[in-house]
C-alpha cells in the first residue's frame, strides 16, 4: 500500500503543478511551448496498469500466464536489455554528432535529459526502495517498476521529441527499442508484465515533464551559463552495467 500510495502522490503533485499553470486545453509557460493533457493519457494509463497489478488477480493472472508463455520460448538469457536501455537517448547524441540536427543544442537537449533522468530515477528507485514486489526469478523484492524500461521508454520519447519534426521514424524507432527492452526485461525473468508497463509510463511521463519544464529551468539555473560540456562513461560495478552523466558549466 505504501507503494500504491507514493505514485498516486506522485500523479496529484504533477496534475497540482500542471493546474497552476492551465488554460482550458493546454499548459503555456511561453509563447512557443504548450502542454496539452491529451499528452498524460498514455502514460498515465500505463502507470495505472501496473499500480493496479499490483492487487488485481485478473492482472496477476496476466502477468503470470505472460511469464509461463515466454518461459516456454527461452533458449539461453540474454543481456541485450543491459545496453538497449541506454541506447535510444544516446541516439539523439550520435545523431547530432553525425550532423543530423534535432530540436535542441548540445546545452538545452542535455538539460532536458538531466532533468528527465532524475525525475525517473528519483521515481524508480523511491518506488523500488519502499515496495515488496517479487521478482519472477524470486531473487530479489523490489520487481515494481521496471527500471531498464523507464530508462528505454524516458529515451525514445527523448528522441522522438528532438527529432519529430524532421523525421517521425526517429521516434517510432526509438519507441521499437524502448519495447524491445521491455520484453527482454520479461525474457530473463526480471520483471512482470505490470512492471514493465508501469516503467514505460513513467519514463514517458518524466521526459514528457523535463521538456515543459526546461524553459523554467534554464531561465532560473542556466540563465547566465552559456558553456555546458559533459561527457557519459559507461560504469560497471561487477554486477550490473550501466551510464554516468558528467556536466559541467
Amino acid at each position: 500500500m505504501k507503494k500504491i500510495s507514493l505514485i498516486i502522490l506522485f500523479s496529484l503533485m504533477v496534475l497540482n503543478v500542471f493546474g497552476q499553470y492551465t488554460s482550458p486545453d493546454s499548459l503555456s509557460v511561453n509563447k512557443n511551448m504548450k502542454f496539452k493533457y491529451k499528452a498524460l493519457i498514455i502514460p498515465t494509463a500505463l502507470i495505472a496498469y501496473g499500480v493496479i497489478g499490483l492487487e488485481s488477480n485478473t492482472l496477476k493472472d496476466i502477468n503470470t500466464d505472460t511469464k509461463e508463455e515466454i518461459n516456454e520460448h527461452i533458449d539461453n538469457k540474454v543481456t541485450i536489455d543491459d545496453f538497449s536501455q541506454y541506447s535510444t537517448f544516446l541516439s539523439v547524441y550520435a545523431l547530432n554528432a553525425a550532423g543530423i540536427k534535432g530540436k535542441h543544442n548540445f546545452k538545452d537537449r542535455t538539460i532536458i535529459l538531466a532533468s528527465a533522468y532524475l525525475i525517473m530515477g528519483s521515481t524508480v528507485n523511491v518506488i523500488k526502495m519502499t515496495g515488496n514486489e517479487l521478482r519472477p526469478d524470486r531473487t530479489t523484492n523490489n520487481s515494481f517498476p521496471s527500471g531498464h524500461t523507464a530508462t528505454a521508454f524516458m529515451g525514445a520519447e527523448f528522441l522522438y521529441q528532438e527529432y519529430k519534426d524532421v523525421s517521425v521514424w526517429y521516434g517510432v524507432s526509438g519507441y521499437l527499442v524502448a519495447a524491445g527492452t521491455g520484453f527482454f526485461r520479461m525474457y530473463n525473468d526480471r520483471h512482470w508484465f505490470s512492471d514493465v508497463a508501469a516503467g514505460a509510463g513513467i519514463g514517458i511521463l518524466s521526459t514528457k515533464i523535463a521538456y515543459w519544464i526546461h524553459p523554467l529551468i534554464k531561465k532560473t539555473i542556466f540563465k547566465k551559463k552559456e558553456n555546458l560540456n559533459g561527457v557519459i562513461m559507461p560504469i560497471y560495478n561487477g554486477k550490473q552495467y550501466g551510464l554516468g552523466m558528467s556536466v559541467s558549466f
